[in-house]
C-alpha cells in the first residue's frame, strides 16, 4: 500500500510540474504555431489531472473542447494569419525587423501582463488557505436532493436543474461569440484544393463513430459522466472533420435552417425559463415530475446548438450562398 500510494504521489507530482512547464512555455513561446502545440499539450496533460482528481465530466470537456475543438480553432486562425502575412508581401528582412523590435520589447510587456496574473494567484492562494479544513461544500446538499432533480447524475442535476442558468449563460457566450466573428464580414479564399484521400477516408470512417459517441454521451448525461457539453464537442468534432475534408453545407440548409440549429438550444432555455416563471414563480426551477423530460429537451437542443457553433466558429465565416459548396 505504501509503495502505491508513493506512486500515486509521484504520478501526480509529474502532472503538476508538467502543467506548471507546458502553460510557462505555452505562454512565453516566441513561435505562434509551437505556443499552439504547447497549449494542445497542456489541455491533453489537464485531462489526465481532472482524472486523477475523479471528475471525468470535466475531464471529458477538456479533452474535447480545451484540447480538441480550441486546439483546431488556433491552428485554423493560425493559418489564416500565415495567409494574410503571405498576402501582404512582407519581405524577409522587414520580417526580420519587426521580429527584432518585438523581441526588445517582449520583456516589458511580459512582466507588465504577469503582474495581474501574479496579484490573481495571491488572491486565489489566500483565499485556498482560508478554507475550513473540514468543510462539505455542497455535495450533501446536492445528494439531498437529487430525488427531486430529475435525474441521477449529480453533475448533470447542478448543470441542468440546480443552477441551469449558468449553462444556459454559456450557451449564450458561445453563440454571442461567432456572432462577433461573423459581423466581421470574413471570406474565406475559395480554394480548389486535390482531395486528400487519407483524410477522406479518415472523415467517413470517424463521423459515423462520433456520432454514435454524441448519442450515446448524451442520453448517459442523466446517470452517469456525459451531458450536452461533452456530446455537442463531440458532434461538432465531427463537423471540423468534415469541413477539413472539404465538406460544406448544402444550399438549402446554409440559410435559415442552420440559423434555427444555432438559436434552438438558447432559445428552448429562455422559453422554459418564461414558462417556469409564470408557471411557479422561479427562474427555471422544474416540477420534480417533469423534471427529467424538461433536461433530456434542453440538453438535446444544447447539444445540436453547441455542435453547430463550434463547427461555425472553425469555419471562420458566415456560409456564402454565392460560393459553390
Amino acid at each position: 500500500m505504501e509503495a502505491l500510494s508513493l506512486l500515486q504521489w509521484l504520478i501526480d507530482g509529474l502532472i503538476g510540474i508538467g502543467l506548471l512547464w507546458l502553460a510557462w512555455r505555452a505562454l512565453f513561446c516566441p513561435e505562434l504555431f509551437k505556443a499552439i502545440v504547447l497549449f494542445i499539450a497542456f489541455g491533453l496533460l489537464m485531462t489526465l489531472a481532472w482524472v486523477r482528481l475523479k471528475a471525468p465530466d470535466v475531464a471529458l470537456a477538456e479533452v474535447a473542447i480545451g484540447a480538441g475543438l480550441t486546439g483546431a480553432l488556433l491552428l485554423s486562425s493560425w493559418a489564416k494569419l500565415r495567409d494574410f502575412d503571405a498576402n501582404k508581401g512582407m519581405g524577409v528582412r522587414e520580417k526580420n525587423r519587426v521580429q527584432s523590435e518585438q523581441k526588445t520589447k517582449r520583456p516589458f510587456f511580459h512582466w507588465l501582463s504577469a503582474t495581474p496574473v501574479l496579484l490573481m494567484a495571491v488572491g486565489l492562494g489566500y483565499g485556498v488557505l482560508q478554507l475550513s479544513p473540514y468543510a462539505t461544500g455542497l455535495s450533501t446538499a446536492v445528494a439531498e436532493n437529487l430525488d427531486a432533480s430529475g435525474v441521477s447524475n449529480p453533475v448533470t442535476a447542478v448543470l441542468l436543474n440546480f443552477r441551469a442558468y449558468d449553462t444556459l449563460l454559456e450557451i449564450a457566450v458561445l453563440l454571442l461569440a461567432l456572432i462577433g466573428i461573423w459581423s466581421l464580414e470574413i471570406r474565406p479564399s475559395v480554394r480548389e484544393a486535390t482531395l486528400d484521400p487519407v483524410l477522406d477516408l479518415l472523415a467517413r470512417l470517424l463521423t459515423p463513430l462520433l456520432l454514435l459517441v454524441s448519442a450515446y454521451l448524451l442520453w448517459v448525461g442523466a446517470h452517469a459522466s456525459g451531458g450536452a457539453f461533452q456530446a455537442g464537442s463531440v458532434l461538432g468534432a465531427a463537423g471540423v472533420l468534415l469541413i477539413l475534408a472539404g465538406w460544406r453545407l448544402p444550399l438549402s440548409l446554409a440559410g435559415l435552417p442552420l440559423r434555427i440549429t444555432l438559436v434552438v438550444g438558447l432559445s428552448t432555455f429562455i422559453a422554459v425559463a418564461v414558462l417556469m416563471m409564470l408557471d411557479r414563480g422561479q427562474l427555471l426551477a422544474f416540477p420534480p415530475s417533469q423534471a427529467s423530460l424538461i433536461i433530456f429537451v434542453l440538453e438535446t437542443t444544447a447539444t445540436l446548438s453547441i455542435a453547430a457553433i463550434l463547427a461555425a466558429l472553425f469555419l471562420g465565416s458566415r456560409p456564402d450562398h454565392s460560393e459553390k459548396i
